[in-house]
């Protein structure tokens, strides 16, 4: 049996989805970034999602909040996120999502605001993510699909630095 107590945080896109596995806020254990091409998507990223579940035993799935009204996610991506989360709880997982804001407060003390710039962040803050950081975006550019990796990773270390402020209080 394990000792670790991991923490999986998730980030669902368009063309699939990324995860970051904590062992510690900052210890990951293992992380990857998964396209689908099967159609529909978000029944074989809910298989993908469960074999992790099935196999590391989380005691916690973090993932942005869907249903912020300020979340300007795709319909499929949300329904993904909701169908996430019944997963996890029929798994008997607890289900932290955190609001993009939350995510940028728990950065601001690093002076990270943007997406990029909480990517950097990241990266500072998990070495190993050094070399995926992707280039900054201009206007005309898409989003880079290695960004999906850090807004998971930020995720997860947003719901250790929330851990350790509640614990202190």
């Amino acid at each position: 049996m394990r000792e670790e107590e991991f923490v999986l945080a998730v980030y669902p896109t368009v063309r699939g989805y990324s995860f970051v596995l904590f062992e510690g806020p900052e210890s990951p254990f293992d992380w990857g970034t998964k396209d689908i091409r099967e159609v529909p998507k978000n029944p074989a990223i809910l298989d993908h999602v469960a074999t992790l579940l099935d196999r590391y035993h989380p005691v916690a799935l973090v993932m942005e909040d869907h249903d912020d009204r300020r979340s300007r996610r795709a319909p499929r991506i949300k329904k993904l996120c909701r169908s996430l989360v019944a997963l996890a709880v029929t798994s008997h997982i607890e289900v932290a999502l955190y609001s993009r804001e939350e995510v940028k407060k728990s950065f601001a003390s690093a002076g990270a605001v943007t997406k990029y710039e909480i990517a950097q962040a990241v990266a500072q803050h998990i070495p190993a993510f050094k070399h995926r950081l992707p280039p900054i975006r201009k206007i005309w550019m898409s989003e880079d699909h290695r960004q999906s990796l850090f807004d998971a990773a930020a995720i997860g270390i947003t719901h250790y630095s929330r851990q350790s402020r509640c614990e202190t209080a």
